[in-house]
């Protein structure tokens, strides 16, 4: 991957922003991840606000390493954070190894589920992607118990590659094929 980008740009589509984290996303953030119907896919706790701080801190750097990160979703009609949505290299110790190929992943707020915003947000990144990044496929993992997600990733392009564990948790592993 080349450095496209040293942070992450502004994407507009019809119901949302896609920008730059700031600092004062976090405690909105972390109310996020503490909705039971959003931590569930995580693990059996939600997490605490120190990871999900070091998480948003992962986002916002791994423009400056990887030419690709994390971006802050909020929506356009009030401009509240409804969500988060990045591009990332994880180096998960996995089979197939992603290595340097990015990895796609979505979180959003309840409110905003069953609404197709995480579907509108990640179709514009994926569209900045292919405008913006070299060849490449794009990876996913996915709980297996995660319908919504799941459909959203085949909706985009995303294929099955295998159900495996990861830390100790059943996980889809999904592979969007690189574009032309």
């Amino acid at each position: 991957m080349t450095d496209a980008s040293r942070s992450a740009p502004t994407l507009e589509t019809e119901r949302l922003v896609l920008r730059a984290w700031r600092r004062d996303d976090r405690e909105p953030y972390f109310a996020i991840l503490q909705e039971p119907a959003v931590f569930r896919h995580f693990g059996p706790d939600p997490m605490g606000m120190e990871e999900s701080w070091r998480r948003v801190n992962a986002a916002a750097g791994s423009w400056l390493l990887n030419g690709f990160g994390g971006w802050a979703v909020e929506r356009r009609s009030d401009g509240k954070l409804v969500g988060m949505l990045a591009m990332f290299t994880g180096w998960r110790d996995l089979d197939p190894e992603f290595g340097h190929d990015p990895e796609m992943g979505w979180i959003f707020a309840t409110e905003a589920h069953g609404q197709g915003l995480a579907g509108e947000a990640c179709r514009a990144a994926l569209h900045w992607a292919e405008a913006n990044l070299p060849p490449s496929p794009i990876w996913a993992i996915i709980a297996p118990a995660n319908a919504p997600s799941i459909k959203l990733a085949e909706k985009l392009g995303f294929e099955h590659i295998h159900e495996t564990r990861y830390k100790d948790d059943p996980i889809l592993v999904l592979k969007r094929p690189a574009w032309a």
